[in-house]
């Protein structure tokens, strides 16, 4: 090896080491205020409950099967735990479809700013903000008032002579779906613009000049041309979905509970600490689940274009 390789070898291996020790103090960061309480969490779970809400320290995997099973008390027998498993359930489907809805709206809202003239981009991206202004509760509140038996959606529909009796919405699935799609909303518009912004929309009109339908351009150029912001969007809708707390503690009741009010639950009312940690790591393995998938799809075959 020459010189000059072996000094070229020693500033990569110097730059290396200097990269790593700047980089320490984030690292650590990281580690304390992200991977500790995780792990604390954790550890948690694995314990007994205590009489006041706090924990044994004595080993117990009666969290964790107290998650998915429960037994009976009176013949000791095990069956599902189709309270939690219903949560589950809605949870999924509520975020499933929160995400679903925001596409759809979100979709078109983004194109649209996309297409406007620079200077009046800045405007409408301005008013899909604002409601980050107001705190979510208050934005709750507000949509709960809309909603409501006398709220101004059913009013309104009776002074058309729509209905003949108040549509019962409140403390339903349907409020809680409308509630987190309301609140997510610009989470799917900003991505689905940012990645619409970049698009040459000269392409679009190669299509059309090509005599693809209105339809053919959405379907073979335009979606291929935004995937990574649908997968973004969808990333951040999904997510905050699955957990949400305020939303359906405020429009859904105690009818229609879902994971972030059942664990609350647990580290309050319930006193069960073990129980409610394994219930966050459980909801934490399904976010991994469901990101994994959404990377997976995003990495294959995405479109190329000459």
């Amino acid at each position: 090896m020459s010189a000059a390789s072996e000094a070229e070898t020693r500033f990569e291996r110097e730059d290396t080491r200097r990269r790593w020790l700047l980089s320490t103090p984030a690292l650590l960061i990281i580690l304390v205020a992200a991977v500790g309480p995780l792990l604390v969490v954790l550890l948690y779970s694995f314990l007994a409950p205590g009489s006041y809400g706090d924990v044994r320290w004595q080993f117990s995997s009666d969290a964790w099967f107290n998650v998915f099973l429960e037994r009976d008390i009176f013949d000791d027998t095990l069956a599902p735990a189709w309270a939690h498993l219903s949560i589950f359930w809605r949870s999924m489907k509520l975020a499933f479809i929160t995400t679903l809805l925001t596409l759809v709206f979100g979709f078109p809202t983004a194109y649209f700013i996309a297409t406007r003239d620079e200077r009046t981009r800045e405007i409408w991206l301005f008013l899909i903000t604002i409601p980050f202004w107001t705190n979510l509760l208050i934005r709750t509140f507000a949509l709960q008032e809309v909603i409501r038996q006398e709220g101004l959606l059913n009013t309104l529909l009776l002074k058309l002579g729509l209905i003949s009796q108040p549509i019962p919405m409140l403390f339903t699935d349907f409020a809680i779906g409308l509630g987190m799609t309301y609140v997510y909303l610009p989470l799917m518009v900003l991505p689905l613009y940012a990645s619409m912004e970049r698009i040459d929309f000269r392409i679009v009109e190669a299509g059309y000049d090509l005599y693809a339908s209105r339809f053919g351009v959405l379907r073979r150029i335009i979606v291929p041309l935004v995937k990574p912001g649908i997968i973004a969007g969808s990333i951040l809708v999904f997510i905050p979905s699955l957990g949400a707390y305020v939303t359906p503690r405020v429009l859904g009741g105690g009818k229609s509970m879902m994971l972030g009010n059942l664990i609350e639950l647990q580290f309050g009312q319930g006193r069960n600490w073990p129980l409610g940690a394994a219930l966050s790591i459980a909801l934490m393995a399904i976010v991994m689940i469901a990101l994994l998938f959404y990377v997976r799809n995003a990495s294959r075959g995405g479109p190329t274009h000459g």
